[in-house]
Parts: C-alpha cells; sequence; structure tokens
C-alpha cells in the first residue's frame, strides 16, 4: 500500500485559498527567484490551463508575485505583493496561453528580465499539496522539485563535463542524491542537475565556474 504523507490530508503552511493554485504558486516563483542569477527587474507570467482560467479567483497572480519577492508560502505579506511590487520599482504582467493544452493544467512559464539586463525563461508545474516541480529552463527540458539542496550547472554538452562535476563534489564530500543531464541536442546548451540530501558549500560553485566550458552555475540550498 502506498504511504500518504500528512501534507496529502492537511495540506501545507500556507495563506489560501488553494494548495496547487497558491501554495504552489508561491513555491515555483520562489524556486525560479533562486535560480535567478542578480536582481530582477521585470517579470512576465505566462498561465496555463486551470492556471490561466481561475489564476484572479485563486489568487494565483497575488501568489507568484509574493514568491517572486522572496516570500514564502505562509507569508501574509501574500496578499499585499501587488502594491509592494510596485513599492519596489518591480514591473510585472500576466498573460494567459489557453491555445497551448499539451502541458499540466497548473501550469505557469515565468519570464525574468534582471537590472542587468539578464534574461531567463522557467516553466514550473503545481502538482497538488503544495508541491511542484521544475520542467523547462530556457526551452530545455529539466525536472526537479527543489525538495533538495540543487545545484544547477548550464555548460556545453562536452566530453568529460558530468566527470569534472562530480568530481568537484566529492572533492568536497558532497553527498549526491540524484544528478542527471539534459540536453537541447549533441553539442550544444546542456544542464546539469545536482539534488543532494545536505547544504552546498559555496565555494564549490566558483570552482565549477573555472570549467571553460561552463556557462553559469545556480544554487537553491534548502
Amino acid at each position: 500500500m502506498p504511504s500518504i504523507s500528512i501534507f496529502d490530508v492537511i495540506g501545507p503552511n500556507m495563506v489560501g485559498p488553494s494548495s496547487s493554485h497558491t501554495a504552489g504558486a508561491v513555491a515555483i516563483a520562489l524556486l525560479v527567484k533562486k535560480l535567478f542569477p542578480g536582481s530582477v527587474k521585470e517579470v512576465e507570467f505566462v498561465l496555463y490551463g486551470s492556471f490561466a482560467r481561475t489564476y484572479k479567483g485563486h489568487g494565483t497572480d497575488r501568489a507568484l508575485l509574493g514568491g517572486m519577492l522572496g516570500f514564502e508560502t505562509h507569508d501574509l505579506r501574500i496578499k499585499n505583493s501587488f502594491q509592494l511590487a510596485e513599492e519596489q520599482g518591480l514591473k510585472y504582467s500576466f498573460v494567459t496561453n489557453e491555445k497551448e493544452t499539451e502541458v499540466h493544467p497548473n501550469t505557469v512559464e515565468i519570464h525574468l528580465t534582471g537590472t542587468d539586463g539578464a534574461f531567463m525563461s522557467v516553466r514550473g508545474v503545481s502538482i497538488g499539496g503544495g508541491k511542484v516541480k521544475i520542467v523547462k529552463i530556457n526551452g530545455v527540458d529539466v525536472d526537479f522539485t527543489g525538495e533538495y539542496s540543487t545545484l544547477v550547472i548550464r555548460h556545453l554538452d562536452y566530453p568529460g563535463m558530468v566527470a569534472y562535476i562530480a568530481t568537484c563534489l566529492s572533492e568536497r564530500n558532497v553527498n549526491i542524491a540524484f544528478m542527471r543531464l539534459y540536453r537541447e541536442k549533441k553539442g550544444a546548451t546542456a544542464y546539469s542537475v545536482v539534488e543532494s540530501d545536505e547544504e552546498i558549500p559555496q565555494e564549490l560553485l566558483e570552482k565549477l565556474r573555472e570549467h571553460e566550458k561552463v556557462e553559469d552555475v545556480m544554487l537553491i540550498q534548502v
């Protein structure tokens, strides 16, 4: 018999009304904010499926913006996220896409522009009970939850890259829970995603960046 989490019964600690449409939305946006290198100047939320149809009534818009402001799912400031975003000078917009239907019903794609001009596009899905997955970064399919400390390394698909990353982790006694490689095509941009059940040292990021084929390193610390 499959196990049932207590969160499947009572839900996460959250500002309501919906764990999928509110808490999940906060969690996705917060993960994306942690992935983005630098300060966000402008953000566009593209909503799909039920997110697109009900985002105003369920407060998904406030939730997404709250996550982008760095709020956790239980933070009462989520209710005032529109006002707080304006006070902080964060430009935001919401766009619905009901033409693309081959997606999870609770899907959002977040387009971020930084104060330095950097751009990133991240797609996430809310899978119920406040749990989420990141499924695409800059058009490349990925799959991770953010429930573990997670390293996301963007690099060229090049022989020896996985070995280099694994060696850097081993030298610092970082225990790998999961490690996966995702790529557009052979020789193009790839993402190595490493999940660990312990804290990942910050200095590891600089070591990884020393490799000429590494374009960026992002860290979600749990």
